[in-house]
């Protein structure tokens, strides 16, 4: 496999985990999210991104309203295109 077919590959994975996290608001916000960014990610985004889906739904959406503080490993410029929440489309 190349690094291409595997980095497309954990794309996908990343995009399908975004939007089923259990709730219709986290699979908004995170997969929202996902939508709107990964097009310019490096794989140095991804794998902050894959970090990210490994926290707590709970965590991650206080993060990104501000009602938590953000730990320094998710500080940064994603977390504050996050913190932005201009891209969840929610459907009527």
């Amino acid at each position: 496999m190349s690094d291409s077919t595997d980095l497309s590959a954990r794309f996908s994975r990343a995009k399908f985990r975004s939007w089923h996290r259990g709730t219709r608001e986290a699979d908004y916000m995170i997969g929202g999210f996902f939508d709107r960014y990964h097009n310019d990610w490096s794989e140095g985004d991804l794998v902050w991104f894959e970090t990210l889906l490994d926290e707590d739904d709970v965590d991650v959406m206080a993060w990104a309203l501000q009602t938590q503080n953000v730990p320094e490993q998710f500080s940064g410029p994603h977390m504050d295109l996050m913190q932005r929440l201009d891209y969840v489309d929610i459907p009527r």
